[in-house]
């Protein structure tokens, strides 16, 4: 069988609003710090109505970003607002043709030389990549997706709550690496830095189970384990092991185990009881 080749490695999909100096520190961190650059596609989303954001690109960043023979993209959307920040990731996604996709933000700044090759070495794995960041939150907040995954669903995430999503499907297939790439996720609340509108308006879809749009309602939790078990048959095929999964469904393993174990500064214990993460046992489907 003839391996599958890729256009780039590593496709960057940020989407962006009204930020300029950040998002000129996020870019150039990435940027100065990757190994293979022509191996890389930035791909940026911007709203139609955020003039403040485009015109600094425009104006600042894109004549570098040539300068330098960076591959970019810059796709214009109708404003669909932080409560469908998934659709803007699904769609940048779709544009390009890489062998993996990295979620990326304008508050976040990479730490990290040659991260890029770090990625790579799990170019034969299927798994969910974590870089540390967020005080060591259990899940990949910036997660890193492997190009099968949007071939099997035609989506990275198809709520908004993204890092949630792929984070928790990942612990539920035991497929989550954390790989030594170490981020600054640059955010008001975690480092006092970039309280501006951007990040004042940022209603999120969790917390209310009762809502048929949160995260934790009924729906999306089905929708959840659906597409576990959609990833555990393709995982079987490849002849990957899923005895973890086997084991949740048989009732055997605690589906959150390691996820506990990794949430070391207790990030998740206040919304434990109430959001679906408990060291009770997933309720999955019958086959």
């Amino acid at each position: 069988m003839t391996e599958r080749t890729y256009e780039y490695d590593i496709a960057v999909l940020l989407p962006t609003r009204g930020r300029t100096a950040a998002l000129t520190r996020s870019i150039y961190s990435l940027m100065n710090r990757t190994k293979n650059i022509s191996r890389v596609k930035l791909l940026i989303a911007f709203d139609e109505d955020d003039t403040v954001g485009m015109t600094h690109f425009t104006d600042t960043i894109q004549d570098e970003l040539d300068r330098r023979d960076i591959h970019w993209e810059a796709l214009v959307f109708e404003p669909m607002g932080y409560i469908r920040l998934n659709e803007y990731v699904n769609e940048l996604s779709r544009k390009c043709d890489a062998r993996w996709f990295m979620f990326w933000n304008d508050d976040a700044m990479m730490e990290t030389t040659n991260w890029d090759e770090e990625i790579l070495k799990y170019n034969d794995q299927f798994k969910i990549l974590a870089v540390h960041t967020h005080n060591e939150h259990p899940y990949s907040i910036f997660p890193i997706v492997p190009r099968d995954w949007l071939d099997l669903f035609n989506y990275l995430s198809p709520h908004q709550m993204s890092d949630a999503w792929i984070s928790q499907v990942a612990y539920m297939l035991d497929i989550l690496e954390r790989i030594p790439v170490w981020v600054t996720h640059d955010r008001f609340d975690l480092t006092g830095n970039n309280h501006d509108e951007t990040f004042k308006n940022r209603p999120q879809l969790e917390g209310n189970p009762k809502n048929p749009n949160d995260f934790h309602s009924d729906h999306w939790h089905t929708r959840r384990i659906a597409d576990t078990e959609k990833i555990a048959s393709h995982l079987k095929i490849l002849g990957a092991d899923i005895f973890w999964w086997e084991n949740i469904k048989a009732n055997k393993q605690n589906p959150w185990e390691k996820l506990e174990a990794n949430d070391i500064n207790k990030q998740m214990s206040s919304t434990r009881s109430n959001n679906g993460i408990t060291s009770g046992l997933v309720n999955v489907p019958t086959t």
